[in-house]
C-alpha cells in the first residue's frame, strides 16, 4: 500500500480545471519528484492534499486512511506536512522561537496556561525548546539559532522551513521548491539533509524546477501536465518520454 494514494483528484477555479482527475502514488521511504511545466497543477495538488484547499472530487488516502477534505491541522497531526515555496516565519522571533511554535500541545494555546505559567506549562515549553534545538543542530543552523528569522539568508530560510516541518514529527513532507533561490553550496547541503532524513525513515514528495536537483535526488519522478498525471519513472525515463518533451514546449534540453 502506498503511503500517499491520490485517486481522481479534481479542483477548478472560476471554471478553469487546475486538477483534472489526478492519480498518483508515493511509496514510503522515497524521495519522489513532482515536475511539470508552469500551470500543470503541482502546487494546487499540494494545496488539496495538505488540506489548504478542498478538492472538488476524488480521494486522498494517507497510510490507508481517507483524509480527503480534512483541515490542515488534522492532516498535520496525521503525519503529513507541507512546506511553502516562500519560507514563512515570524521575522522578529529567533530561529529557535519560530521552531517552537510548530511543536504539538502548545501550552500557550489556552489562555490560563499562558497566563498562569504552571509547572506543566513550563515543562512543555522546555520540551519544545529541546526539540527545536535538536532540529537546529540537525540542520546545521546552530550558529544562527538566536538570530531573528529576518536576518537569515534565503537558503537558511529554506532550512528553517524544513525545520518547521520536522517539528511536527512527520512521516511524509511535501516540499515546494526547496532549492529555489538558494546558492549551489547550500542547495547541495539541503540535498544531503533530505537524503539523511530519508535514511531515517522520512518520505518526501518534492516540487522543484531545477531539473538537475530532481535528477540527483529523486526516484521515482512523476510528471504532471494540464492537471493530469502524464508520466512516471526514473529521471532518465521521463526525460526520454516524447509526451514529456512535448509538454515542456519545444523539447527542451534535459539535465542529466
Amino acid at each position: 500500500m502506498p503511503l500517499l494514494d491520490i485517486r481522481g483528484l479534481q479542483r477548478s477555479f472560476y471554471g478553469v480545471r487546475a486538477l483534472d482527475g489526478v492519480e498518483l502514488a508515493v511509496e514510503a521511504g522515497t524521495i519522489t519528484g513532482l515536475i511539470g511545466p508552469n500551470g500543470a497543477g503541482k502546487t494546487t495538488l499540494f494545496h488539496c492534499v495538505s488540506g489548504l484547499v478542498p478538492p472538488d472530487g476524488g480521494r486522498v488516502a494517507f497510510d490507508g486512511c481517507d483524509i480527503t477534505g480534512w483541515r490542515p491541522d488534522r492532516v498535520t497531526r496525521a503525519g503529513l506536512v507541507r512546506t511553502f515555496q516562500i519560507a514563512r516565519g515570524f521575522p522578529r522571533l529567533s530561529v529557535v522561537e519560530n521552531l517552537m511554535l510548530y511543536g504539538d500541545h502548545q501550552p500557550g494555546e489556552r489562555l490560563w496556561d499562558a497566563v498562569a505559567r504552571t509547572r506543566a506549562t513550563r515543562r512543555r515549553e522546555e520540551a519544545l525548546r529541546e526539540r527545536a534545538l535538536a532540529v537546529v543542530r540537525r540542520l546545521n543552523l546552530a550558529r544562527v539559532a538566536d538570530d531573528p528569522a529576518s536576518a537569515l539568508s534565503g537558503g537558511q530560510k529554506k532550512l528553517l522551513e524544513l525545520g518547521r516541518a520536522l517539528m511536527t514529527d512527520p512521516r511524509l513532507i511535501l516540499l515546494d521548491e526547496p532549492i529555489a533561490g538558494v546558492n549551489p553550496t547550500l542547495a547541495r547541503e539541503i540535498g544531503d539533509h533530505l537524503r539523511a532524513l530519508r535514511a531515517d525513515g522520512l518520505t518526501f514528495l518534492i516540487i522543484e524546477h531545477h531539473l538537475d536537483v530532481i535528477a540527483r535526488l529523486c526516484d521515482p519522478v512523476i510528471v504532471m501536465a494540464e492537471g493530469r498525471h502524464l508520466a512516471q519513472g526514473s529521471f532518465a525515463e521521463v526525460a526520454a518520454d516524447p509526451r514529456v518533451q512535448e509538454a515542456y514546449l519545444g523539447r527542451r534540453r534535459w539535465a542529466s
